[in-house]
């Protein structure tokens, strides 16, 4: 491995004179002997933002023979400008500027890769879309082919909650001034600039409930083949992000790898639930291949490597997933299984019924409480709990006991025939394996929007009464059902706090008798014992203290008397459990708090209200800075009601507030 040295702060220039900030790290000898550039482009903070993850991969990869550089967008961090949303052609075509810079430096070889987790492994392929010449291989983390299916704000035509949570996280990140140490005397100026321009985040992605231009831009499934560089694509089972790795697989006709994990939404060699690999090792066989021409025999690997996870009972926090890895060399597989379960009344059998009655269900409004969060982070308590809490308020159907057990591999389907008597109506399914004593763990779902059955760019309502077919795919998945166990499908007609309620409370029915489960099955291999991997390896972690340990709550409780239900979180110093954080080589202490409150009764949908509180604390050499932010969330039956504001300190002193408070229709 080489010597590295570190350049911690350096200013890139754009051709419209926008400079963006950036932090290097590149082997010490890169001026007489240059390496390939690998570019991470996010709006995170590279000073005080992301350095604890940032240091001990960006420098392991540099020691390998590469200048890696951790740029911040347009109007975050020290960069200079503003910024007015996510994946606008100016955030890409600055990408691709800076690309070009890259290859242009003395110390870059000339070839350029990408990598992201996240909104960088998003914009890792929305670039490559765009096929900037030097560019030649990417490697996308946690992300997506489908900015309306598989983001943190729709999910199945459904608003998601997340999307008011990272919302409100995105106004809190963007109300933090630049670094007075690094950019001089007028900080305070371009720091109040940022506060007049900022956009009201949630607000701005609610205003997009069909799958429009606005989600078409930057969805790179539109047309695969605009990518002709290498593509690597790694998530996590916990991950929110997983379902775009198999389609990217199917459909890029690139070079391509798939890596999915056990893990949350973190970065495979952080990855929680364990366990991590080493994953930068492999990412280093990566780059070598395809920046440095060197054969590393990573294109001999299966097509798509996967973690099975083996039975394990209903826990919120896992330190680690039982399982195995497995190896498909194509995908999809060109030959593959499927069990496939018909529905009677409460049971999943492997003949259909000759004949079944309907089933009705309209379950409470805070029918969910038991789905965990959205996107796993890696934090305890956020893991689906048991799903009996669940099934009080949902059909259930359950196989008998398994005699034998079996694989799964990829996305169950569930064909129901429904009907409603509402023309707007939720349906939400689930896939539990339920022990001998009666506990059930989660282990795909899906949740649909039924307006959105048949498409989410033009939905239609429902002809209350009529029966129609609904093709539901769940999140993809890798699991194992155990001998003894049990099959359970659960069907919903709301998953609160998951996502927002429709307007009404609706009834659904479903015709039994012409419903089918079907699950992937999949043979294990003789050769997925070869797959492995290097044990765990980065470089030195970053230099910071703990000044005070993170606080986590995550609770539900049900007021008998009221029929209301309210669900909280509560992340006091560290919202990702790291605490309050001095990074002791730059001086600056960073703290986040944020609490997430979420109610409704269980009989009526429009009182469902989500209320989120949060602080930001950074102080450094002659600096020390408040945000305080809360936003409110509301909904009648033909709008959405959502305010917020920000009020920001210098020194203890007010230095700026920001109202926002506005009214959204409702469109199916």
């Amino acid at each position: 491995m080489a010597d590295i040295e570190t350049i911690e702060h350096l200013m890139i220039p754009l051709p419209d004179g926008t400079r963006l900030a950036a932090r290097l790290w590149r082997p010490v000898d890169a001026e007489t002997a240059p390496v390939p550039a690998i570019l991470e482009y996010i709006p995170y903070r590279k000073r005080d933002g992301t350095r604890t993850r940032d240091e001990p991969m960006h420098a392991y990869v540099a020691a390998a023979g590469y200048a890696v550089i951790r740029v911040d967008m347009r109007g975050s961090g020290e960069s200079d400008g503003l910024m007015d949303d996510e994946y606008l052609p100016t955030e890409l075509n600055d990408a691709g500027e800076v690309i070009a810079w890259l290859a242009r430096q003395p110390w870059c070889s000339g070839a350029v890769g990408m990598m992201g987790k996240s909104w960088g492994g998003f914009n890792c392929l929305q670039v490559a879309a765009l096929r900037p010449p030097a560019l030649k291989a990417v490697l996308t983390v946690c992300s997506t082919d489908d900015r309306y299916t598989d983001d943190i704000h729709w999910m199945g035509g459904c608003l998601l909650n997340d999307n008011h949570w990272w919302g409100a996280i995105m106004l809190a990140y963007q109300s933090r001034p630049p670094t007075p140490a690094l950019v001089g005397d007028g900080w305070r100026a371009q720091w109040r600039e940022r506060l007049a321009h900022l956009p009201f985040f949630p607000a701005l992605w609610m205003r997009h409930p069909r799958r429009d231009a606005y989600w078409r831009h930057g969805s790179i499934n539109e047309d695969f083949s605009a990518i002709t560089v290498p593509v690597f694509a790694v998530g996590g089972w916990a991950d929110a992000y997983t379902n775009a790795v198999p389609r990217l697989l199917a459909g890029l006709s690139v070079p391509r790898l798939g890596l999915i994990g056990p893990w949350a939404h973190l970065y495979p060699q952080d990855g929680a639930p364990g366990p991590a690999i080493g994953f930068l090792q492999e990412s280093v066989r990566w780059w070598d291949q395809w920046l440095k021409g060197r054969d590393t025999g990573i294109l001999a690997e299966p097509m798509l490597r996967a973690y099975v996870e083996d039975p394990q009972r209903p826990v919120t926090t896992r330190a680690t997933a039982p399982g195995r890895w497995v190896g498909e060399p194509t995908w999809p597989p060109e030959a593959q299984a499927t069990r496939v379960y018909h529905l009677t009344r409460g049971q999943l059998t492997d003949i259909a019924a000759a004949a079944a009655p309907p089933l009705s269900i309209r379950s409470p409004a805070y029918c969910g409480l038991a789905a965990g969060e959205w996107m796993g982070v890696g934090l305890a308590g956020e893991a689906p709990a048991d799903q009996r809490l669940d099934d009080g308020g949902s059909l259930v159907f359950d196989s008998d006991p398994l005699t034998d057990s079996f694989d799964i591999l990829g996305a169950p389907t569930f064909d129901v025939w429904v009907a409603s008597d509402r023309p707007q109506a939720q349906i939400a399914v689930r896939l539990s394996e339920v022990f001998p004593d009666g506990a059930a763990t989660r282990v795909s779902y899906a949740v649909l929007n039924l307006s959105h059955r048949d498409s989410h760019a033009e939905p239609t309502p429902l002809t209350p009464g009529a029966w129609t077919k609904v093709n539901l795919k769940l999140n993809d998945c890798g699991h194992r059902f155990g001998a003894g166990n049990r099959v359970r499908l659960s069907v919903s007609t709301v998953y609160w706090p998951l996502i927002w309620p429709e307007p009404d409370a609706a009834t659904l029915t479903l015709d039994v008798a012409r419903c089918q489960l079907a699950l992937p099955v999949r043979t294990p291999r003789a050769e997925d014992a070869a797959v492995t991997f290097a044990p765990l390896a980065m470089a030195a972690l970053t230099p910071r203290t703990v000044v005070t340990q993170s606080h986590l709550e995550r609770w539900h409780h049900l007021d008998l008397l009221t029929d209301t239900a309210t669900y909280t979180t509560v992340g006091e110093g560290g919202v990702f459990g790291e605490g309050v954080i001095r990074f002791d080589e730059i001086d600056t202490t960073v703290g986040h708090s944020l609490k997430r409150t979420l109610t409704i009764k269980g009989s009526d949908p429009n009182t469902a209200v989500s209320r989120i509180e949060q602080s930001i604390d950074l102080s450094g050499a002659g600096f020390a800075v408040r945000i305080e932010t809360l936003t409110h969330m509301t909904s009648t039956p033909t709008t959405y009601h959502i305010t917020g504001s920000v009020r920001t300190f210098d020194g203890g002193d007010l230095f700026m507030e920001r109202l926002y408070d506005e009214t959204i229709p409702r469109d199916l």
